[in-house]
């Protein structure tokens, strides 16, 4: 492994508990990723059936088209941001997101970041598949869907052929995990050109059969203006949410691309996409009431409606590219990376995403989706109160503190003397500010689960701008406590130091 490493220190030989051919930095044989594979990697994530629900839900809650459009577009321009300053490190020095934790939170504290981030992939992993196995049982002939096999069992939370669907798209995403980081990268490649097709197939067919999209145009807002505001921070901070995940361990993927203007490049569309995908979303929604008299805002459902074998064939290829798209890159890369480097000798990528799956059967998402109060501002805010901290740790720590700088062979020991080793393995002070920054969101997310009755507005804004809260809140303290621990050392330089 040390070969795969930089020569900086002579006969340096890295600790084999935090290493392996998944956490070593990448080789240059292997940075083959160009800004067009990293643009197919985001259309197969944009498009699916979670964003395309997200486009219909602004327009729901009151939003006009436009002002949905506008929201979600200048969430992703944020998003985008993020994704750039924390996809450099990975380009930079090949490493993964678990290993450019341990920079910040300390070579054991970067446990804390990766599992977090792990435990909402697996989360979001276990419903992705869920909407995949839903599509297959609508798309079953009405004989088997009208069966006895179809009735709940109380103690399982769903039907014996809903289960047996969700374990049938379960097994079918494992084929391509199994191959690694190729699979994933080569069925994005290719599925992206498909789903971009299956997605103008589908907006021409509205527009053909609802004749043209007067009825999504015509759309205004239910809202006032103080209605407006109050409604757009808290969509903005879901829309954030969205993608806060994938800004929080891009480095997984762009320590593969060719060059820092490949990774650029390749998510500079991220805001183009979502924005065109939440038009097709509300577009394809909004027709459906001149084509079939009432609002069909599942997608699934409204495939099935289309009808006709062919449709069916391809709905099923559609349906099932855009989840196994979306749920491999985005849910299972982090929290099998999280799991290997909990423990290299133990796990490797394939391991971690197979346990990633099985742990996606146990979230029982069929009761996630059953007892969540609402996707957008329980589940998408409610878990960005930890990814907004983690983040700004991060970036604080890689561009403010370390100013770009790492000392590769550090991420890799326990010597005391690393630069990464702070106390005992652990970063006090990022642990800390992940603290102060997730403590302020909980009285909201209490709230919003029903735990709590009411709670004053200040904690309800704080909710509602939980990832931007926790950003700048987490980032500014652990900024402030490093400049405090550089000027107590250089104070008194006998002080023994924790790094």
């Amino acid at each position: 492994m040390s070969s795969t490493l930089p020569d900086s220190i002579p006969d340096f030989q890295p600790d084999p508990t935090l290493i392996n051919d998944d956490l070593a930095p990448t080789p240059a044989s292997q940075r083959t990723y160009s800004g067009w594979e990293m643009a197919s990697l985001w259309v197969g994530l944009v498009v699916g059936v979670p964003t395309y629900y997200l486009a219909g839900s602004l327009v729901d809650l009151g939003m006009s088209w436009w002002q949905g459009i506008l929201t979600v577009v200048t969430a992703n321009i944020i998003t985008v941001v993020a994704l750039g300053l924390t996809g450099h490190p990975g380009t930079k020095y090949g490493i993964p997101f678990p290993v450019l934790a341990r920079s910040a939170f300390g070579i054991h504290g970067a446990h804390i970041p990766t599992l977090l981030r792990g435990l909402v992939a697996c989360g979001w992993y276990g419903i992705e598949t869920w909407i995949g196995g839903e599509a297959i049982f609508l798309l079953l002939p009405k004989s088997i869907k009208n069966s006895s096999l179809s009735n709940s069992i109380p103690w399982l939370g769903t039907s014996p052929i809903e289960f047996a669907c969700f374990l049938v798209f379960w097994v079918a995403q494992l084929v391509v995990v199994i191959k690694g980081m190729d699979g994933i990268r080569e069925l994005e490649k290719y599925s992206a050109p498909i789903l971009i097709i299956l997605t103008s197939a589908l907006l021409i067919w509205a527009y053909v059969n609802a004749g043209g999209f007067g009825q999504v145009l015509s759309m205004s807002s239910r809202l006032s203006s103080s209605e407006f505001w109050s409604l757009f921070f808290p969509s903005l901070t879901a829309n954030v949410s969205f993608w806060a995940t994938l800004a929080l361990n891009i480095p997984d993927f762009t320590r593969y691309a060719k060059s820092q203007k490949d990774q650029i490049i390749g998510q500079a569309g991220l805001p183009i996409l979502m924005g065109a995908f939440t038009f097709v979303g509300l577009a394809v929604t909004a027709s459906t009431q001149v084509i079939f008299g009432r609002v069909i805002s599942n997608p699934i459902e409204l495939l099935g409606k289309i009808g006709g074998i062919s449709t069916m064939i391809l709905s099923i290829i559609g349906i099932t590219l855009a989840t196994i798209t979306t749920n491999i890159a985005a849910n299972v890369v982090a929290p099998a990376n999280a799991l290997v480097n909990l423990s290299p000798s133990l796990f490797t990528f394939r391991r971690g995403a197979l346990l990633t799956a099985l742990l996606g059967i146990a979230f029982q998402p069929w009761r996630l989706l059953q007892s969540s109060e609402s996707f957008v501002y329980t589940w998408l805010v409610g878990y960005s109160a930890l990814m907004g901290p983690i983040t700004g740790i991060m970036l604080a720590d890689y561009y403010l503190i370390k100013s770009r700088n790492l000392q590769i062979n550090d991420l890799y020991t326990l010597n005391p003397v690393g630069n990464y080793f702070y106390y005992n393995g652990y970063n006090l002070g990022a642990i800390a500010a992940l603290v102060i920054g997730i403590l302020p969101v909980i009285p909201g997310f209490l709230e919003k689960i029903g735990v709590l009755n009411s709670i004053p507005e200040l904690l309800v804004m704080i909710y509602n701008n939980a990832w931007f809260f926790g950003f700048f809140s987490s980032g500014v303290v652990y900024w402030a406590f490093s400049g405090l621990k550089a000027t107590k050392q250089m104070s008194d330089p006998f002080l023994p130091s924790t790094n």
